[in-house]
């Protein structure tokens, strides 16, 4: 191997492990623009604020495991497991609001922030979950 061979083999690897961090460091600044401009209450909505119209024109994504879903739910929502949220992200319509939860808004605020920070920003994250909702909700068929 002659050292023009060397010399490049070596840049190979190095831009090989330096393209872990440059993606790392997108994601980052992806995370902080988001954060920066984003408005205090921007991607939350209170299950107060459900009412019949909210209700009727919004997608309903449950975030948790298929088993807490088959015990109980939201009618109509679609059960996308919170960590599957990016992988799925086809299945989340750009178009109309689409609120995420979970049991209590824990799990699903971090579905919902990586959702935002992926460009959907018609994404928001119900607080205090499936619970609230059953508690609080302004309607419910």
């Amino acid at each position: 191997m002659t050292l023009r061979h060397l010399v490049a083999a070596a840049t190979v690897a190095l831009g090989l492990q330096a393209a872990p961090a440059l993606a790392q460091d997108a994601a980052v600044d992806a995370m902080q623009e988001y954060m920066m401009f984003s408005e205090y209450e921007a991607g939350i909505i209170l299950p107060q604020q459900i009412d019949q119209s909210v209700f009727e024109t919004a997608l309903f994504i449950d975030t948790r495991d298929a088993s807490q879903f088959e015990e109980g739910t939201i009618p109509g929502a679609v059960n996308i497991e919170w960590r599957e949220v990016l992988d799925r992200i086809d299945e989340t319509p750009s178009d109309r609001m689409t609120i995420l939860f979970c049991n209590t808004g824990s799990l699903s605020a971090q579905a919902a922030f990586a959702l935002r920070v992926a460009g959907r920003s018609n994404v928001v994250v119900m607080q205090s979950g499936f619970t609230g909702w059953q508690q609080d909700a302004a309607y419910r068929p």
